[in-house]
């Protein structure tokens, strides 16, 4: 799998999506409790076939993906039956990443020869990737959602731990734009195959992994050190955010106050 810059059955709508927006130190893994009570409608499982396609079905989809591939990023079949192409993942994460303090960005020649530029120090900090970046990857059919993750963060030199992150198919359907988690072990070039080349169809998304369930020891004691540093910081941004709010009310009705005691009465 190359990179380069340009399944859980429950799909969940854009408006469910918008409620996890607090960050404590449960939120930062559990959806909100107010999410979890949306109604029926917002969450709903779906029924998908899984009959593996035949040797001429995959020649006949990639035969017609590739006609209305607009962008010279065709798939090619092998003689093993075998077929690479390219997808797309947009990065929407809202809480920052553990990075290598002090690395310069990898070049073309470290990707080449995977040279790990995160093991050259233990120093590590944290920064917000950017909101809805776009990442182009060259795969195969046989990569996995793991491999995906596990490619993203190697190409951004994250060193969180993948189980963190999980790959999202975004669909929209009936009005509505909604999100399925992919299991670990799907793969997303069949994916994208199936739904063809538009992005308005199928679009893939790597997000936080909202599992409802956290396994600390899967994290190390300088991760566990680097939450605590983020949520004081969160903690402080929204302390300063009250204050601006009602220094503002504040303003407003004194404005108010003052424009009353100078008229006549």
């Amino acid at each position: 799998m190359t990179v380069d810059s340009s399944m859980s059955s429950e799909y969940c709508s854009l408006d469910q999506e918008l409620e996890d927006c607090f960050f404590t130190a449960k939120t930062t893994f559990f959806r909100n409790a107010q999410s979890k009570r949306l109604s029926k409608n917002v969450c709903k499982p779906v029924e998908e076939t899984q009959r593996p396609p035949t040797l001429q079905e995959i020649k006949q989809k990639i035969d017609s993906y590739n006609t209305r591939e607009k962008n010279c990023l065709g798939m090619k079949l092998s003689e093993d039956g075998t077929y690479t192409g390219f997808i797309k993942v947009h990065l929407k994460l809202r809480r920052p990443v553990t990075v290598p303090a002090g690395i310069r960005p990898p070049s073309i020649y470290d990707a080449i020869k995977e040279v790990n530029l995160a093991a050259a120090t233990d120093k590590r900090t944290s920064f917000y990737l950017p909101l809805d970046a776009i990442k182009q990857l060259h795969i195969s059919s046989t990569t996995t959602v793991s491999e995906v993750i596990q490619g993203l963060l190697k190409k951004f030199m994250v060193v969180d731990n993948p189980q963190k992150f999980a790959l999202f198919k975004r669909i929209h359907k009936d009005g509505q734009v909604l999100f399925q988690k992919l299991s670990i072990a799907d793969c997303p070039l069949y994916l994208r195959l199936l739904a063809g080349p538009d992005t308005e169809v199928l679009s893939f998304v790597l997000k936080e992994n909202e599992t409802g369930e956290v396994e600390w020891d899967a994290f190390s004691i300088p991760e566990l050190q680097n939450f605590l540093t983020i949520l004081e910081k969160e903690e402080q941004d929204k302390i300063q955010q009250v204050h601006k709010k009602y220094d503002k009310f504040r303003q407003k009705l004194e404005e108010a106050l003052r424009e009353s005691q100078g008229k006549p009465g």
